[in-house]
């Protein structure tokens, strides 16, 4: 599929992933995002929501995998990928077009929530896992509870702010 645009979407899942699994055994997982920009109306001066841009998304292997046991519905994600879009007639026999993206990469938007990050076990690129130097050794980082990668050794957690860091009075 050349050509595609690789674009990246900010919006809400709004309903939980479906996990299924291909005539070859492989896993993919479908769920879908909507965008919706806030946009200032001109008479009221209010803040509104414009209308909502409806993306499919798509992911296979082990990713798909990692994306049906993290994302639930309501999740706000920022997610990259592949774009493409086809037509089709729906069951009214009217003529449709929709947008699908082959998700590149996906995570959770950090604007108005926190997250907690696992790793999902030894993948290579694929699998969206860290590959350290030593091939099957643990990574040379402090506390990996939970899975999870610590900070390097003397440094600050992650989401800690080091010695010097941002404040409340800074501004950019």
């Amino acid at each position: 599929m050349a050509g595609e645009p690789l674009i990246t979407i900010i919006g809400n899942v709004v309903a939980d992933p479906e996990q299924r699994v291909s005539q070859a055994g492989k896993p993919w997982v479908t769920f879908r995002i909507a965008s919706t920009p806030r946009v200032k109306d001109r008479q009221s001066g209010d803040w509104v929501d414009g209308e909502a841009l409806w993306v499919g998304c798509r992911a296979y292997g082990d990713y798909a995998e990692n994306i049906a046991s993290s994302l639930t519905k309501g999740m706000r994600v920022i997610v990259q990928g592949l774009l493409s879009q086809r037509s089709y007639t729906d069951n009214q026999g009217q003529q449709r077009t929709s947008l699908d993206l082959e998700v590149e990469e996906v995570g959770p938007s950090l604007r108005f929530a926190t997250a907690s990050v696992a790793r999902a076990g030894s993948g290579g690129p694929a699998g969206g896992g860290y590959a350290p130097s030593g091939v099957g050794q643990q990574p040379t980082y402090g506390s990996t509870e939970g899975g999870g990668f610590g900070a390097p050794q003397g440094q600050p957690a992650w989401g800690t702010p080091a010695a010097g860091g941002f404040d409340d009075e800074q501004t950019f």
